[in-house]
């Protein structure tokens, strides 16, 4: 039997699924980004055993299936195919294991109280029915059309719990969100769907609030290790779901590195990303090539607000990839805009060094302040927005201990 599995949706180009499948099993999982008219031709004739399903088929893919399982005709939707040996196609859906798994997991707990379920979708079905099964005092769905609706939201300023079941916020949409999270004075606990960027808005709009949160990622790993379970026919321990998904998270991350000018960023970016055989941006570089300017010069001609708003354009760019080293100028933390940006996709690393020892010839430091004074404005902001804080003497030796702080793999396709 032909042993190809893979993700049917449209667009598929953020997906992990076949990065956690890789983990999971000897099978080949492929992505099969189809159009509309393209998938009951697909489901009836392509070459597959099994297939997970994603925005926006997970109802289409009903009408084809031959058998649906308890929850999924519950549910309404379906996020994983069989194939049978008559051919016909059984319809499944782990994503009701995926929701529960990250729920308990972060601790949110959904008895006795007011569910809001943004978007009404198939995740949205899925979430609903969830909510309902955790015990959940009332669930309301808000769609851009419904009786509940984003025009009066203000209704249901007590929910209690938000998920987000719409694509809203996600890769390439970052930094949107559908709700002010002040605006629900009794919420106790915000769940996104989402899964990259690792944190979207609303994530961190609820971290910034002290409200517990939990993004989609454990939910994409639990529900891929349930889907894995049908395709194998076998059962996986439980244990692999926090293997994977600590594996999926470290690989996924960027690393962006922050620090005073000539800290050594840049250098130090590069070794890493040659380490770890990922791609190296800085965004110096960007608005350089970009503008075919010098740093100073854009300063000397243009001012340093002109810089910038160059500087936080090249940043919302590269900071929404996955995966990549990306190291920053030294003033891009003095920035408010430019901290979500920071914080939303990346592990983040301080590069502490001795101003002593800091190369600043060509640097466009400011006139009116000595080195010592923009350092003393910036090494909050430094230490607030990191993860981690790495003293850079030796170049080889601190790329080596970031790469041991952050617990990287320099092969990202050892099994597990």
């Amino acid at each position: 039997m032909n042993k190809t599995f893979g993700l049917i949706g449209y667009p598929l180009g953020h997906s992990f699924s076949p990065k956690i499948h890789n983990l999971l099993g000897d099978y080949e999982y492929r992505l099969f980004p189809l159009q509309e008219e393209e998938v009951g031709h697909f489901l009836r004739c392509g070459e597959f055993q099994g297939l997970n399903v994603t925005i926006p088929y997970k109802k289409t893919v009903m009408g084809y299936c031959a058998e649906l399982s308890d929850v999924a005709r519950r549910i309404g939707c379906v996020n994983t195919l069989l194939r049978r040996e008559d051919g016909s196609l059984y319809g499944h859906n782990t994503d009701y294991e995926g929701l529960v798994y990250a729920l308990r997991r972060a601790e949110l707990t959904l008895a006795w109280e007011k569910v809001l379920v943004l978007g009404s979708g198939g995740s949205s079905l899925t979430a609903r029915v969830v909510a309902q099964d955790m015990g959940a005092e009332s669930v309301v769905v808000i769609s851009r059309t419904g009786e509940d609706n984003y025009e009066n939201l203000y209704r249901h300023r007590d929910a209690g719990i938000i998920i987000n079941a719409s694509p809203v916020g996600m890769y390439p949409d970052n930094g949107r969100s559908l709700v002010n999270l002040e605006d629900f004075p009794k919420c106790k606990g915000v769940c996104d769907l989402v899964y990259n960027p690792a944190y979207t808005k609303l994530l961190l709009d609820a971290r910034g609030l002290g409200i517990p949160h939990v993004g989609g990622l454990p939910m994409l790993v639990a529900q891929a290790v349930a889907a894995s379970e049908l395709f194998q026919g076998k059962r996986l321990e439980r244990s692999v779901i926090e293997k994977i998904l600590q594996r999926i998270a470290q690989e996924t991350k960027n690393i962006l590195i922050i620090g005073m000018p000539g800290s050594g960023k840049t250098t130090i970016g590069r070794v890493l990303a040659e380490k770890l055989n990922r791609p190296f941006v800085d965004t110096d570089q960007m608005i350089f090539e970009e503008e075919g300017r010098s740093i100073p010069e854009i300063f000397a001609q243009d001012g340093e607000e002109a810089f910038r708003a160059l500087e936080h354009r090249a940043l919302e760019r590269v900071s929404k990839e996955s995966g990549v080293v990306i190291s920053v100028g030294g003033g891009a933390v003095t920035r408010e805009e430019n901290h979500d940006l920071v914080r939303q996709n990346s592990q983040v690393i301080f590069l502490e060094r001795e101003l002593a020892q800091l190369e600043t010839m060509g640097r466009p430091l400011s006139k009116k302040k000595s080195l010592e004074q923009i350092y003393e404005e910036r090494i909050g902001l430094y230490q607030v927005l990191s993860q981690y804080t790495v003293e850079n003497q030796v170049v080889e030796q601190t790329a080596e201990d970031i790469i041991k702080r952050l617990k990287l793999r320099r092969s990202a396709d050892q099994r597990m």
